[in-house]
């Protein structure tokens, strides 16, 4: 009874880590992929170029609270190109980057050497500029 509670132990800990460590990675990719698509929206959609990256990075913002992620700087996680200049022309393409890193839970500082505390995890989505905008 004892080995089988002692392998049990052994064997079901580093699985359920596992699962969690899978699951916030699942919802930063989710939460980065919903930004990305959310922020080209907003970004195409505003009526001048520079209310567009305010918007952008809000949409950032909600997408990465909407998924417990607080701690992460939407400003620096966004990168907006576009195709064309200026930015909002009829007809061009915004491309929206978003990129963070995911800390994994209750990994200690000690062992940064060996296994990397943080996963990167980026996104990008293309926006097309609506062919029939009238600019102001």
């Amino acid at each position: 009874m004892v080995e089988f509670l002692a392998a049990a132990l052994l064997l079901l800990l580093p699985v359920l880590y596992l699962v969690v460590v899978l699951g916030r990675l699942q919802a930063a990719t989710f939460a980065a992929e919903g930004a990305a698509r959310e922020a080209g929206r907003s970004f195409t959609t505003s009526p001048t170029v520079a209310e567009a990256l305010p918007r952008a990075t809000a949409s950032v913002r909600i997408a990465l609270d909407d998924q417990g992620f607080t701690d992460v700087d939407a400003g620096s996680a966004l990168a907006v190109t576009c195709s064309t200049t200026p930015c909002l022309q009829p007809g061009s393409d915004v491309l929206v980057q978003v990129a963070f890193e995911v800390r994994l839970p209750a990994v200690p500082a000690f062992v940064q050497g060996v296994v990397p505390l943080a996963v990167p995890v980026t996104a990008e989505h293309v926006a097309p500029v609506d062919s029939f905008l009238v600019t102001p």
